[in-house]
């Protein structure tokens, strides 16, 4: 500014002088075919979302996911299984033609192939139609895809007792059980280390709990000479007298608690 000669000014080429309001395109000639990406369709998309969000929420607090028990590496009988996300992958490896020899095609040729063509849909079938019957092969994918996870992990889930294995592994609060550990039948239960996978007052550990059971003395008898499930045979070693012992104490702990 020189004096004398009044204010000048200098305007920011990075502004337009012009610059409006954004307003969203008008899409009324094309009822039904296509809307304005904001505000009109991410509204639907979140409102989707939430309603799903707060659905599975629900679903988790009314029916929590049964869990395993800690994990012991010395129990070599165990067989891990997978959480229910990965059910249908674990059936696939099941089938002849997906296991054994054939492992490399069940554990990642076959996904690879299922993931692959829903991930290659979009560049298949590029219809600009919104309807899912116009579009035959993105469709057609979606649809096997859904239908075959779910089979699988039908087929899966049908052979796992989980009511048994939430069970199993409900958690005991430390102290709450005091058994008799003065008894001839706690003596073999200690000697056997039957201690290591199911607790000092049978509250459970690596193993289940032998609180809350209902099996007669012969019942037990047989399950530590046979085992059951996840416990191998051949963990009791001692006399017919000492097992016999040591189911009688299991059951008069189950008939206390």
């Amino acid at each position: 500014m020189k004096k004398g000669k009044g204010m000048q000014f200098v305007g920011d080429s990075r502004i337009t002088a012009d610059k409006k309001k954004f307003i969203p395109k008008d899409y009324s000639e094309y009822p039904g075919k296509t809307e304005a990406f904001w505000p009109n369709f991410l509204l639907k998309e979140w409102l989707v979302g939430a309603v799903f969000l707060v659905g599975f929420l629900c679903l988790t607090i009314a029916h929590p996911a049964p869990l395993e028990g800690p994990a012991d590496p010395t129990d070599a009988a165990y067989l891990p299984l997978p959480d229910w996300y990965f059910l249908f992958l674990y059936q696939l490896l099941k089938y002849q033609f997906a296991g054994g020899d054939f492992f490399v095609l069940g554990a990642i040729v076959i996904p690879g192939l299922a993931f692959g063509g829903l991930f290659l849909a979009p560049f298949l079938d590029k219809g600009s139609n919104r309807r899912p019957v116009k579009r035959p092969i993105t469709t057609s994918l979606m649809i096997l895809g859904v239908i075959s996870v779910f089979w699988l992990t039908y087929e899966a889930a049908a052979h796992v007792d989980w009511e048994a294995k939430a069970a199993a592994n409900k958690p005991i609060p430390p102290g709450s059980i005091q058994v008799d550990t003065e008894s001839d039948g706690y003596a073999v239960y200690e000697a056997n280390s039957c201690i290591q996978c199911h607790g000092g007052n049978l509250e459970g550990a690596s193993g289940p709990s032998l609180i809350g059971i209902d099996y007669s003395v012969d019942e037990i008898k047989d399950i530590a000479v046979n085992g059951i499930g996840d416990m191998p045979a051949g963990q009791f070693d001692g006399t017919e007298e000492e097992l016999q012992q040591l189911a009688e104490f299991i059951v008069a702990e189950n008939e206390d608690h």
